[in-house]
């Protein structure tokens, strides 16, 4: 009599074929998200009341961080920049310069990694929460759709406001290059001229248009591990912190093309 023959073993997949599908997944879901959370905004299915709390949140409650860090990496920045201008006599670029680096890059930069710091990863936890305590459920219980109520609010909001921080983000940053290069040898009047020079509303309307791709980004990247929590607290906290990595990561990539894009491929255009 033949012994009866066990379960099928299933081979175990390639640690690179797992990464491939997990990494599938993932765009996948974003997609899913943006497309939902777009046509609920389209179809003006969203609730102003809650769009007008996440601006607060996510705006006015970031700029501070934000203006913080700014500030202190363009006096950082000029700090060092500014030694090698007054050294070469080239003083009179010094402030142009500056600013360019900041419009362009440093600020929208610096203002989307404070933003996913601080509101990315307070999304992913508060809808992470929601999730483990099955409120999610319940809203589709009823007939709530999740993606108007909890996704579409936060993305609106993050559109809105990332712009208007990365303004801000700009000034501090400019502000504080302004001061620690008058500090270190580069006249006042010398800086704003070069400003005027080098600088126009371009380079600053390039540097928010990226803010506007990166508080796209933060939005649903954090709404997504939000909303693929799962293990009760721990599972919330797993959720924020690869919220945080994912939008610090795909920020900076997204920008290498985006700074492609914009420019023209010539940092020379203006």
């Amino acid at each position: 009599m033949s012994a009866s023959a066990g379960p099928a073993v299933r081979p175990r997949q390639p640690a690179s074929s797992a990464a491939l599908h997990a990494t599938l997944v993932f765009f996948g879901e974003c997609w899913l998200l943006a497309a939902g959370a777009i046509a609920a905004v389209v179809r003006g299915r969203v609730r102003w009341r809650d769009t007008l709390a996440q601006m607060s949140a996510i705006g006015v409650g970031s700029l501070p961080i934000v203006l913080a860090i700014t500030f202190s990496t363009g006096a950082v920045f000029a700090y060092y920049t500014t030694a090698v201008f007054v050294r070469f006599g080239a003083v009179n670029y010094a402030g142009g310069t500056l600013a360019y680096g900041f419009l362009n890059e440093l600020g929208p930069v610096l203002a989307g990694v404070a933003v996913a710091s601080r509101s990315g990863a307070a999304i992913a936890a508060e809808i992470g929460t929601m999730v483990v305590t099955e409120q999610v459920d319940a809203l589709r219980a009823m007939a709530v759709s999740p993606l108007r109520y909890l996704v579409a609010p936060r993305l609106l909001a993050l559109v809105i406001m990332m712009p208007l921080v990365g303004v801000f983000a700009d000034a501090a940053g400019v502000y504080g290059a302004y001061l620690m290069s008058g500090a270190h040898g580069v006249p006042h009047q010398a800086f704003v001229e070069s400003v005027r020079t080098l600088v126009d509303e371009t380079h600053l309307i390039r540097g928010l248009i990226k803010t506007v791709w990166f508080g796209f980004t933060i939005a649903i990247v954090a709404c997504r591990e939000g909303l693929a929590t799962r293990g009760g607290a721990a599972g919330v906290g797993r959720a924020t912190t690869s919220s945080v990595v994912l939008c610090v990561v795909l920020i900076f990539v997204s920008d290498f093309f985006l700074a492609q894009i914009l420019s023209g491929g010539s940092v020379g255009q203006r």
